[in-house]
C-alpha cells in the first residue's frame, strides 16, 4: 500500500505545554483526563473533531497533537484540566507549531520530551 502525498495528508498542530502540579503526573492519569475534559467541555462530536492526542509527556512537559482549525478549543480542554487523581494542577500552553520538531526546538528547548532520534532505532 502507498503512503498518501504530503498535499492529501490531513494537517496537524502542536501544542507544546507544561503541567505545574504538586506531585508527579503520570501519562496514563494524564491522557484519561485530557480525554474526559475534551468530553465535558466540548461533547463526544466536538472532542473527535479536534482530533487529541498526547504524543510526548516527561517530566511534567509534552506536546499535544489536534486539528489545525481546533487549536482554541484544545487549549481550552488543557486550561479546563485542574486535577489528575487528586493531584491539583496547571496546564500551561508554552506554544503552538506546525511540526513536532519545531514546537519541541521553540518551546521544550533544554527538555528531552520527545527526540524523534530516539525513537528511530525502535522502528528498525
Amino acid at each position: 500500500m502507498k503512503i498518501l502525498p504530503p498535499t492529501l495528508r490531513a494537517r496537524k498542530r502542536y501544542l507544546a505545554f507544561e503541567i505545574i502540579a504538586e506531585e508527579p503526573v503520570r501519562r496514563d492519569d494524564l491522557i484519561r483526563e485530557l480525554f474526559s475534559a475534551a468530553g465535558s467541555l466540548l461533547g463526544d462530536v466536538g472532542a473527535s473533531e479536534c482530533a487529541i492526542r498526547l504524543l510526548a509527556f516527561e517530566d511534567s512537559r509534552g506536546v499535544v497533537r489536534c486539528s489545525p482549525e481546533r487549536t482554541d478549543n484544545t487549549r481550552a480542554v488543557l486550561a479546563t484540566i485542574r486535577d489528575v487523581k487528586g493531584t491539583r494542577i496547571i496546564c500551561h500552553v508554552l506554544g503552538i507549531s506546525g511540526t513536532v520538531q519545531g514546537a519541541t526546538k521553540k518551546y521544550l528547548a533544554g527538555a528531552d520530551v520527545f527526540n524523534p532520534k530516539e525513537q528511530s532505532h525502535i522502528n528498525e
